[in-house]
């Protein structure tokens, strides 16, 4: 009986833990694009898995979620619908990161990723500091 008990007990301890599932790109475009595809998607946890976990990205994914979260049901199923667009230049910096310009097709507005090459595995890097200035009349970079 007691061994019954501590199996039950060690089962139930295994299948409370939080199992932290990581999602692999083979490449630069390929990790950029599933993360900006999660995003439209209004799905964060899944986003979260295509980026650097650290505490900046947390939050910057957060702010990113929390501005989704106002969003109406429409709004949000236009976003869900959008194609991805990646714009050249396709930049690498060096042979662990790329910088990639995309914009959706259901706002059409440029912004910036860059993304690392962390072991065997690319993961987008939201704390950016240099991104391209974009011209906030044409939505084009400079």
């Amino acid at each position: 009986m007691r061994t019954l008990i501590g199996c039950l007990i060690l089962l139930a301890c295994f299948a409370c833990e939080d199992k932290k599932i990581t999602s692999r790109s083979e490449n630069d475009l390929d990790a950029a694009r599933n993360y900006i595809q999660a995003v439209l998607s209004n799905d964060f946890k899944k986003a979260g898995q295509y980026m650097v976990d650290d505490s900046l990205n947390r939050t910057y994914l957060d702010s990113i979620a929390r501005v989704f979260g106002r969003f109406d049901a429409q709004t949000l199923e236009k976003y869900r619908g959008a194609s991805i667009q990646i714009h050249p230049p396709v930049t690498n910096l060096n042979d662990s990161t790329t910088r990639v310009i995309y914009s959706n097709s259901y706002t059409k507005t440029y912004d910036t990723l860059q993304v690392l090459r962390r072991k065997d595995n690319w993961l987008v890097d939201l704390k950016n500091p240099s991104r391209p200035k974009t011209d906030s009349i044409q939505n084009t970079p400079k």
